[in-house]
């Protein structure tokens, strides 16, 4: 087995990502209705776990995990989330490729382990609400108004973050378990157990 990324596993990263992203902001524009900005932390690994386990399927060497966080951290942070978005998932990446890799990136637990807290990558990208919160909510005033600001901070309070871990977990074991039995010639293939 060869240690580092060829072609085709950068190939492989840039079409999981994009699919990833793709679901992300679908699922993502329920946050247009604050009372439900909450349950994109359940949504978002439910239906992105189908393909990042397909993408598990085509992943045998560690990195490819953290390649595709540091994608995925880059564009939100060009897309105004802040350094937060940036650092939480090149963080959760690193950790996420690090559990995978223990289990050779084959044990469907590790996996599932792995997904979650790859998935925890996206508090990062509400963590200027609780940490920064006079800047940019100003910000969010002059978007969106001053009623949506008002719902946002009933609904995403600052333990919203500690919660979100736990409701992200429940999302990517259903994500995962969901993805592992529509795709199980595939992981037969690959010989994830």
């Amino acid at each position: 087995m060869k240690k580092s990324l060829s072609s085709k596993d950068l190939i492989n990263v840039g079409i999981y990502t994009a699919i990833y992203l793709v679901i992300f902001f679908v699922v993502g524009m329920l946050n247009a209705i604050p009372i439900l900005y909450p349950v994109i932390y359940l949504l978002i690994p439910i239906f992105t776990g189908i393909p990042f386990m397909l993408f598990l399927t085509k992943i045998d060497k560690f990195a490819m995990v953290t390649v595709m966080s540091i994608i995925l951290g880059v564009f939100w942070y060009f897309m105004g989330y802040t350094w937060l978005a940036l650092a939480g998932y090149i963080l959760f990446g690193i950790i996420s490729d690090l559990v995978m890799k223990s289990g050779e990136f084959r044990n469907f637990k590790k996996n599932t382990i792995g997904f979650w807290l790859f998935s925890c990558g996206m508090i990062g990208c509400q963590m200027p609400m609780w940490v920064m919160a006079d800047t940019y909510m100003a910000g969010i005033k002059q978007q969106m108004g001053e009623q949506y600001v008002t719902d946002l901070v009933k609904y995403m309070p600052s333990w919203m973050g500690v919660a979100a871990i736990g409701i992200i977990l429940i999302g990517s074991i259903i994500g995962a378990n969901l993805g592992r039995k529509m795709l199980k010639k595939h992981f037969e293939r690959a010989g994830i157990v």
